[in-house]
């Protein structure tokens, strides 16, 4: 039922919540401010939340240390992709790099703080997100600039969201703590050889924890995914897959309703190639084994 939830209000001291909401103002502020150079602002940030000194006086006591804190001094894995867009990609790195590093101190692990600063990030990174996004510390992107979020999405600890390729979370979905969501697929003969598919979560969907979604999976509205599978395909609305690889195995007992996702019918996404060395759909690279080569022997047997 809407509105309906398990959690509990909980309060801090008053003037605590007071400094930490004049710093988040400040923090929307200087993000909205065209002037504002995003480097700059996430490097001085960090030297406060890391180190608790300002930039300068970190750069000549701890160089090292505080040139790491500059995003234009760093790579992150994306920027050694073609599929990349490296204009898009340059806006987004330095907030990016805030993200990811203040998860690693007390104002990322700290809910009052972390998940605020998080979802003003997400508004100047992601490519759409509704209200009340709450995502919860150490979660990881590809890109970023592909993330389409929509209200009340809930991402917990330790997500990855392989958006390089496109990643919709629609109104509600839950993403559980380790969860794996992937955007791009490697050809089994020629590991460069990439494709890219949007994957989709639909409405209410549940991603449980330590699952793993691939590329161009569609995840209907009411679906869910169980703990430790592996979607592979897609889910049908209100169903429940389990296993390695994933099928769907039971329905929740839902009445009919109107669906934004519903795999049968929702536009799959038919792929496209990240290498130009590779321009062509990748056919089929596999077969099943034989009889003989499906049977399994222990070394003593083999020897």
């Amino acid at each position: 039922m809407a509105g309906v939830t398990w959690l509990k209000p909980v309060s801090i001291d008053g003037d605590a919540q007071a400094a930490f909401g004049e710093f988040l103002r400040d923090l929307e502020s200087r993000l909205a401010d065209p002037a504002t150079d995003r480097n700059v602002l996430a490097r001085d940030l960090l030297a406060q939340a890391m180190y608790g000194r300002a930039y300068g006086q970190l750069l000549a006591d701890a160089p090292v240390a505080a040139l790491n804190l500059d995003a234009r001094n760093v790579t992150f894995e994306a920027e050694y992709y073609m599929a990349t867009d490296a204009e898009k990609f340059a806006r987004v790195k330095p907030l990016l790099w805030l993200w990811k590093n203040l998860d690693l101190t007390p104002v990322g692990q700290n809910p009052v703080t972390g998940i605020p600063v998080r979802r003003v990030l997400a508004e100047r990174i992601f490519k759409r997100v509704g209200r009340n996004f709450k995502c919860w510390q150490n979660v990881e992107f590809s890109v970023g600039y592909n993330m389409e979020v929509g209200d009340d999405v809930v991402v917990h600890r330790y997500v990855l969201l392989d958006d390089i390729g496109g990643i919709e979370l629609h109104d509600n979905a839950s993403v559980s703590d380790y969860v794996n969501i992937y955007s791009h697929t490697h050809s089994v003969l020629d590991g460069p050889d990439v494709t890219l598919r949007r994957t989709v979560i639909g409405r209410g969907a549940r991603i449980t924890y330590h699952s793993t979604v691939l590329a161009g999976s569609v995840i209907s509205d009411d679906a869910m995914l169980a703990t430790h599978a592996l979607l592979r395909s897609d889910i049908p609305p209100h169903g429940i897959a389990m296993g390695v690889p994933a099928k769907v195995t039971r329905f929740k007992l839902r009445p009919p309703q109107t669906y934004d996702v519903d795999a049968r019918v929702y536009p799959h996404d038919s792929g496209r190639k990240a290498n130009p060395q590779f321009p062509n759909p990748t056919p089929n690279q596999t077969r099943k084994p034989t009889p003989e080569e499906s049977q399994t022997r222990t070394p003593q047997e083999q020897s």
